[in-house]
């Protein structure tokens, strides 16, 4: 269903009911609270029902929804989403105020708002809670991404909604959005707060304490709604294991998810380093490139000159291929092939020649496609997926993912603002890989080249947690088992802890896994004394972590066992007051009792996007009688390439890169002089006349590299070890009076050692 054109507010915007939204962040070491409160204003003379369909973390846990009205507040409820959908119309219909909540059917990340029978002239003031998880990034910071922009979603052929009535996406140019955005976070964390980073202008950083363990920061006034708002904070000695143990809900019975205490383990695995210096030399490397017309520009650009560093970081001896998709996809070689010199040069031509032409953001067929060509032996297939895409069958196609993790690993980049939290983190969570998300100010290479270090770290196998608690206390894990686990990087367990203990006991977790052959174990001990001021945060994560495991087996299952899963979910969302894709927050006002007067007008609030694709939908059936929510087109007059920014020539570094063969080489041509910034007589003159050009060429573009670009070490250090590798292989003689000699050429001091030679 593609968007057609239309204007979608008016002039003097009065059709617009949402004024303004607060939004208040406290982080606590590596875990979010977030609070938005959400103002409407009704300025017209006609009772209306708002509806706002906007995004949220996929990984959030919803805990709370209430409304105020006047000097009355309503606090909703969790209950079975069919049930409170019915509540909510059958309170319109009556005349009264009400006010519903609910995850998309489709994607975890996306939420309908529903205000219903706002009076003439009558404020209401909508406040939402969630918790989540902090993501731990390659340069150890944690962030924080508040999706301020939604872009519609890409609904496949063929894949049209159920059920009566639709509540559309509704979405506007950033620039036409007429609510206003204000921002504030509190960090708080046991260690320092070194610094807090942001892609939007911030007001300065404020500490409150002089050990500088809590901070606070705004936005900056007048955001654009042009980005997704993203923060990055760094803690100093942070990432080191830890345990928070929570008191259960003295009103919840014992025994149950919200009556016992919780335990949320933060594990940072810490691998020996003769293990961790095994680089991988084996592998199926797929890349799985989205070139939908969202991609142009820039964003196609940044992703071709990546694959050009990935490929000329592949290790000799593996196999690779590259699919890209929109609408339909293609692949540049029938099946994967043995990764040489003959074979990257095919490859290479084809994706200089990508464009981002192919339509749509149609993943699910080429994922089956790969998943369906054989697995080589001894070469562990890694999968790599670059999508600034929105989709609204997100679990269908994170459900296939999980269906094949045992035969892969899955690396997921989420390109530009607005990309899906919910399809970009649960491609890398199910398919045992690791999640990055790239915005259109950040280079792509680095994260890339982070991930690719990842892939071709030994994988860990035969992960088990074990317990050593004290008598009389026993332990149910909450989260599925720990499918994978990299050097640096965080996994998170919850547990609940049954039984009695003494405040001074400790318990202790140990980790098991081997590595390469090894066998391993990291462990924690620690207190079980709850902690103090943490209210129920780490229950709602791990009723959330729950949660989304029941819905993920229940999807799996099909048939009576989903329904028995469903209502295992419903059984732990209602007590525990977090949302699920089967329950709803609903909140009706029975107030004064007056019944509105007159026809209610429906206006949904539009959604800041960046630019225009195919979009997706909520389905929602209503009673006969009702108001249908209409859906709202909107396409702008602008084209994707007019928001981008101008490129300059190609990176000097990148034009040496691309000269590199597939064993590590380079050659001494006149190409590499040019790449240089010599002549070629200047190249060639200084050449000791034992080596042969191959040796001396490599030579000079590794101390090129190390001394042009060691601000940029992370792109080209997999490259660069292969070149040492090649070396070694030549047994070469003079290799110190080379080194000299390039030293002397391009005026650099770079130690043969510092190569790695």
């Amino acid at each position: 269903m593609m968007m057609n054109c239309c204007g979608l507010l008016t002039s003097n915007k009065e059709a617009v009911p949402l004024k303004s939204v607060e939004v208040e962040l406290e982080v606590r070491d590596h875990v979010a609270t977030v609070v938005s409160t959400l103002n409407y204003e009704n300025k017209e003379d006609k009772p209306l029902e708002a509806v706002f369909v906007f995004p949220l973390p996929g990984d959030a846990a919803v805990c709370h929804f209430s409304a105020k009205i006047g000097q009355t507040e309503i606090v909703a409820e969790v209950k079975e989403k069919q049930k409170a959908r019915e509540e909510y119309d059958d309170a319109l219909s009556s005349g009264q105020q009400a006010f519903l909540l609910e995850e998309s059917d489709q994607s975890p990340d996306i939420f309908s708002l529903s205000v219903g029978s706002l009076r003439p002239g009558e404020s209401a003031s909508i406040r939402l809670e969630y918790v989540t998880e902090l993501a731990v990034q390659a340069d150890e910071g944690l962030r924080f991404c508040l999706p301020a922009v939604l872009n519609p979603r890409y609904q496949p052929q063929g894949s049209g909604g159920s059920g009566g009535g639709n509540v559309q996406m509704t979405s506007v140019p950033a620039s036409m959005v007429p609510y206003s955005l204000s921002f504030s976070a509190r960090v708080s964390s046991p260690h320092p707060v070194s610094k807090v980073e942001s892609n939007c202008p911030l007001d300065a950083l404020q500490y409150f304490n002089t050990e500088q363990t809590q901070a606070t920061v705004k936005l900056a006034a007048g955001h654009k709604f042009d980005r997704d708002v993203e923060l990055l904070i760094y803690y100093k000695d942070a990432h080191q294991p830890t345990a928070v143990v929570e008191t259960g809900q003295t009103s919840a019975k014992p025994g149950s998810l919200m009556g016992d205490p919780v335990v949320m383990l933060s594990l940072y695995p810490e691998f020996p380093q003769a293990v961790m210096s095994l680089v991988a030399s084996c592998g199926e490397f797929v890349f799985l490139l989205d070139r939908s017309g969202s991609m142009a520009g820039s964003r196609i650009k940044s992703a071709r000159e990546t694959l050009l560093l990935l490929l000329k970081s592949l290790p000799i001896g593996c196999y690779f291929n590259i699919y890209s998709f929109g609408s339909s996809y293609e692949h540049i070689f029938p099946e994967s092939v043995e990764y040489s010199q003959k074979t990257m040069e095919e490859a290479l031509k084809k994706v200089e020649e990508m464009q981002a032409n192919l339509g749509g953001t149609e993943i699910l067929e080429p994922l089956k496609h790969i998943y369906s060509q054989p697995c080589i032996p001894s070469q562990p297939r890694q999968l790599f997926v670059f999508t600034d895409g929105e989709v609204c069958n997100t679990k269908e196609v994170i459900n296939l993912v999980r269906k094949n993790s045992g035969s892969h690993r899955c690396f997921s980049f989420g390109i530009g603002e607005g990309a899906s939290s919910a399809l970009i983190n649960g491609l890398a969570k199910e398919g045992g890989g690791h999640a990055q998300f790239i915005t259109d100010t950040d280079r792509m290479q680095p994260k890339v080249m982070q991930s690719l270090r990842f892939a071709l770290q030994p994988a860990v196998i035969d992960i088990s947690v074990e317990w050593d608690l004290p008598k009389g206390v026993s332990v149910t894990a909450l989260s599925p088992p720990i499918t994978a686990l990299f050097q640096g990087q965080r996994s998170l367990v919850y547990a609940q802890l049954t039984g009695q203990s003494s405040e001074a006991a400790e318990g202790c977790v140990m980790v098991k896994y081997s590595l390469a052959g090894h066998p391993s174990q990291n462990q924690l001990h620690f207190s079980l004394k709850p902690a103090e001021d943490t209210g129920l945060t780490v229950h709602r994560l791990a009723a959330r972590t729950l949660i989304r495991s029941l819905e993920m087996e229940g999807r799996e299952s099909g048939g009576e066992q989903e329904e028995g899963v469903k209502k295992k979910v419903v059984e732990l969302s209602v007590p525990s007051g977090v949302s699920s894709a089967f329950t709803a927050f609903i909140a009706v006002n029975k107030g004064d009792g007056k019944v509105l007067q007159g026809p209610l007008v429906v206006r949904n609030v539009p959604a800041p996007r960046m630019m225009a694709c195919s979009m997706g939908r909520f389905n929602r059936s209503r009673p006969p009688g009702m108001p249908t929510k209409a859906m709202a087109h909107s396409s702008p007059s602008y084209s994707p390439e007019s928001l981008l920014p101008k490129q300059p020539p190609r990176d000097p570094l990148l034009q040496l890169v691309s000269l590199q063969k597939a064993s590590g080489c380079w050659v001494l041509d006149p190409a590499l002089a040019d790449a240089l910034g010599k002549t070629s007589r200047e190249v060639e003159k200084p050449k000791p006349a034992s080596v042969n050009q191959e040796v001396w060429a490599t030579i000079l573009a590794l101390i090129w590299l190390h001394g042009f670009k060691m601000d940029a070490q992370e792109e080209w250090e997999l490259l660069a070890m292969k070149a040492v590798s090649w070396l070694r292989a030549q047994n070469a003689p003079c290799v110190i009076e080379c080194v000299e000699a390039a030293n002397a050429l391009l005026g650099f001091s770079v130690q043969k050692d510092a190569l790695g030679l």
